[in-house]
């Protein structure tokens, strides 16, 4: 079945097509046909698309909305320039999946995409006012380019979270607040943790059961999660991404007085003070420099920056103090998995995370960590250390593209 999986942005349109079908799943043996992206739609765009094993196609050209960029991905698709030999009209095009990224309380699993689905997702637009609505905006351009014959699927972020017990997902603010408005922590990079958490126990050949593992997505956008026997049962974002963990523009964790005293010095408004927590804060703000991990590494070693090593620091401290406190939540893991674009690249950010967990029996072994970058999965603990050490790269793409098939066969679902 080829499945076209679909990101889309507020002025973005990331896709996959992938090949995959039940039994290649069952041999974890999928094919990605093609990728890119569009970018600044609503202008004059730029446009990069690549089919596997060939170089990438770039171009610039006005792209209105987001219909008009899912037509076009569309149509190269289809077209003798893409040289996708297995596609030749949009009939070749089986099923499309969606990232959608809050699913709220009602989709805890990835479903069918119907009129009553599309209302829910349209619901979920005040606890995600930025994301859904491009979301929808990408489901109904498939629809109009594909036809309603063509099966669309909605992969939730959230979903994956809906196993965290009320203990943890509520907030210690009035009941009632969670009752009238569903003002809670819901979690996201839910497909993420996910499928590093299913990759890990096939790396290890364990059963769901005996999957205990702290994960982090590490990357512009970052995030944690505790999950013990398959099961998600904390994770660090909440109502929102802001919460948790130092991100490239996100505060992560502040005390809530912050809004309303930098307000009231700085003669801002509640939502301007959230505006710069999420797009002026976290690494960039610390720094005054970069939010690029990269960068602001290079910017330490060869200038020795103070503030960009205060960031470095800041952003390694956060992260290895809700490690902590997750092994205090599951009573100890076997592993700690780091992904996204810093947990898969960055040896020093991986080491400098760990070498404070020495107490707990966490080891680095530094050799296996520096060559582990650029896609290469494996094993980064020493040998005898109590808790073993992982990088997986994350392919968030490659499970969208498997819960479509897996829902529009109806087969069950095995990670």
């Amino acid at each position: 079945m080829n499945v076209l999986v679909l990101n889309c942005g507020s002025s973005s349109v990331k896709f996959q097509l992938i090949a995959t079908d039940l039994d290649q799943i069952s041999h974890d043996s999928d094919a990605r046909l093609a990728h890119g992206i569009i970018e600044r739609i609503g202008g004059a765009a730029i446009i990069t698309f690549t089919t596997e094993g060939s170089p990438p196609q770039r171009s610039a050209a006005p792209v209105r909305d987001t219909r008009a960029a899912v037509d076009i991905i569309l149509r190269w698709i289809v077209s003798k320039e893409s040289g996708i030999a297995t596609v030749n009209s949009f009939a070749d095009v089986h099923a499309v999946g969606h990232r959608v990224v809050h699913g709220g309380e009602r989709f805890s699993k990835s479903v069918l995409i119907t009129e009553d689905v599309l209302r829910g997702i349209e619901d979920g637009i005040e606890l995600a006012p930025l994301h859904n609505p491009a979301n929808i905006a990408g489901i109904t351009a498939a629809r109009a380019s594909l036809g309603l014959g063509v099966p669309q699927v909605a992969v939730f972020d959230t979903a994956f979270h809906h196993t965290l017990p009320e203990y943890a997902y509520l907030y210690a603010v009035p009941y009632q607040f969670y009752r009238r408005h569903r003002i809670r922590r819901y979690g996201f990079h839910g497909t993420s943790h996910r499928y590093v958490a299913y990759r890990y126990r096939t790396l290890r050949g364990l059963a769901r059961e005996a999957t205990n593992v702290i994960t982090l997505h590490l990357g512009n956008g970052c995030s944690i999660a505790a999950i013990r026997e398959g099961n998600s049962i904390d994770t660090s974002m909440g109502l929102t991404p802001l919460e948790g963990l130092v991100m490239g523009t996100r505060s992560g964790d502040v005390d809530v007085s912050v809004v309303d005293f930098i307000g009231s010095k700085e003669g801002l408004s509640a939502a301007e003070v959230e505006s710069l927590l999420n797009k002026q804060s976290g690494l960039l703000g610390v720094s005054g420099l970069t939010d690029d991990m990269r960068e602001l590494l290079a910017e330490a070693h060869e200038h020795n920056d103070r503030r960009a090593r205060l960031a470095i620091e800041i952003f390694c401290y956060r992260a290895r103090k809700y490690i902590g406190a997750y092994l205090a939540a599951m009573n100890g893991a076997d592993a700690i998995v780091f992904t996204g674009g810093i947990g898969e690249n960055s040896p020093e950010i991986r080491a400098a995370i760990c070498d404070g967990l020495s107490w707990l029996g966490v080891q680095v072994d530094a050799g296996r960590n520096a060559v582990h970058t650029s896609g290469r999965e494996g094993q980064i603990s020493a040998e005898g250390s109590r808790v073993s050490v992982y990088v997986i790269p994350t392919n968030e793409e490659l499970l969208i593209a498997r819960d479509t098939v897996r829902v529009v066969t109806g087969a069950p679902q095995r990670f």
